[in-house]
C-alpha cells in the first residue's frame, strides 16, 4: 500500500478548501502561477501542521506519523560572522585540524588540535582574530572589508602556518577550492566524501574558507542539503521541503541538484519543492498543480499525478509540460534510431 500524506479542506490565504496527495518517499513538485498559492500550500499549511503537530490552515493532514521528522530547506544564511565558512559547516574542519595535530613538528611543540582553530588564541593572527579580514569604516561610504595585512588572510600566526601537513599550512587548505581539497583529501574517507557532496551540489567552486556572508541563498540552500545528504539515515524518514531552489541555476547546476533531490529520495527521504522550473516538474514523481490562476482566481488543486499524465490535465502548467516533454522526447529520438 502507498504511504501519502493527505492535505484536507486547506483554507488559509488564497487556498479555497484545497485537498492534496503527497505520496512519500518520492519527489513531489508543487506547481502553479504566480500567486496560485504554492508555498500557503507546501510551507504554511503542510510544512506548519507537521512542525506543530496539529491541524494549521486546514481541517487535516493525515498520515504524519509516517514521519520522524520535517525539515524546510530554506535560503537563510548559514552563518552570519566571517568565522563560519564551508569547512566549519559541513563539518570536515575538526578532521583537518586533527590531521595537522598530527604532524611531527606539532608534536614535537606540543601542539593540539586547538593550536590550529582561528577561533581560538594562541595559533590565531591576533590582528584580525582569525577572521582574515579587517573592517575599515568610511566615513559618508559603507565600510570596506580588506584582507588583514599581518597574516594576509590566512588567519593564523607565523608560527601555526610554519607546519606543513603535505607540504600545505592550515592557511593554504582553507585557500583551497573545493575541487582542489577533493584531490587532497582523498585518502582520508570521512573528510573527502563531505567534500564529494559540495561537488555533487555544483560547490565545488567555493573555497573551504570562505566566510558565510558572502554565500548567496542558493550556495546557503545547498550547504543545508550536503550536510543532510552527509547523516542521511533511512531509520529515520524525513520531509524535506524546498521553495524555487533553482532560482538563479545554470542548466548544468539544475541537473546536479536533481540528482542531490533524487538521492535523498532513494536514502528513504521524501521531497517537496515548489517549483517553477519544467526540467524539475518534468523529474517529479508527482505534481501539484494550482491555479488555475493567481489570487482571488487561484487556490485550488487543478491537477494532481506524474508528469506523463500532464496531457490529461487543463492548466498553465500541464500544456507547458505536456508541449516540453514532447519536444524534448522528439529531440531524443534521432539517437534512439538505429
Amino acid at each position: 500500500m502507498a504511504l501519502d500524506l493527505k492535505i484536507r479542506k486547506a483554507k488559509l490565504h488564497n487556498l479555497q478548501n484545497a485537498d492534496a496527495r503527497i505520496p512519500l518517499d518520492r519527489l513531489v513538485v508543487v506547481t502553479g502561477v504566480s500567486g496560485s498559492g504554492k508555498s500557503t500550500l507546501a510551507r504554511d499549511v503542510l510544512f506548519s501542521s507537521l512542525k506543530e503537530s496539529k491541524a494549521i490552515g486546514c481541517k487535516a493532514v493525515a498520515g504524519a506519523k509516517q514521519l520522524d521528522r520535517v525539515l524546510e530547506v530554506d535560503q537563510t544564511p548559514i552563518g552570519k560572522t566571517p568565522r563560519s565558512c564551508p569547512a566549519t559547516y559541513v563539518g570536515v574542519w575538526d578532521a583537518i585540524r586533527r590531521s595537522f595535530a598530527d604532524t611531527a613538528e606539532a608534536k614535537m611543540r606540543g601542539w593540539s588540535a586547538s593550536r590550529f582553530s582561528f577561533n581560538a588564541k594562541g595559533g590565531r593572527c591576533e590582528s584580525c582574530e582569525g577572521q582574515g579580514i579587517k573592517k575599515i569604516e568610511m566615513s559618508f561610504l559603507p565600510d570596506v572589508k580588506v584582507a588583514c595585512e599581518a597574516c594576509g588572510g590566512l588567519r593564523f600566526n607565523p608560527e601555526t602556518l610554519a607546519v606543513r601537513w603535505r607540504e600545505k599550512s592550515i592557511g593554504d587548505v582553507l585557500a583551497m577550492s573545493v575541487d582542489e581539497a577533493v584531490e587532497f583529501f582523498s585518502a582520508h574517507p570521512s573528510t573527502h566524501r563531505a567534500l564529494r557532496l559540495m561537488q555533487d551540489v555544483g560547490l565545488g567552486y567555493l573555497t573551504l574558507g570562505q566566510q558565510s556572508p558572502t554565500l548567496s541563498g542558493g550556495e546557503a540552500q545547498r550547504l543545508k542539503l550536503v550536510t543532510e545528504l552527509a547523516k542521511t539515515s533511512a531509520a529515520r524518514k524525513t520531509l524535506y521541503i524546498l521553495d524555487e531552489p533553482t532560482v538563479g541555476l545554470h542548466m548544468a547546476d539544475v541537473e546536479k541538484l536533481l540528482r542531490v533531490l533524487h538521492r535523498l529520495v532513494d536514502a528513504g527521504n521524501s521531497v517537496v519543492v515548489i517549483e517553477h522550473n519544467l526540467d524539475v516538474i518534468a523529474e517529479a514523481d508527482w505534481i501539484v498543480d494550482l491555479g488555475p490562476e493567481g489570487g482571488a482566481a487561484g487556490g485550488r488543486v487543478v491537477f494532481q499525478g506524474s508528469p506523463e499524465m500532464s496531457p490529461r490535465g487543463d492548466s498553465h502548467t500541464c500544456r507547458a509540460l505536456a508541449n516540453f516533454l514532447a519536444e524534448r522526447g522528439n529531440s531524443a529520438s534521432p539517437e534512439e534510431s538505429p
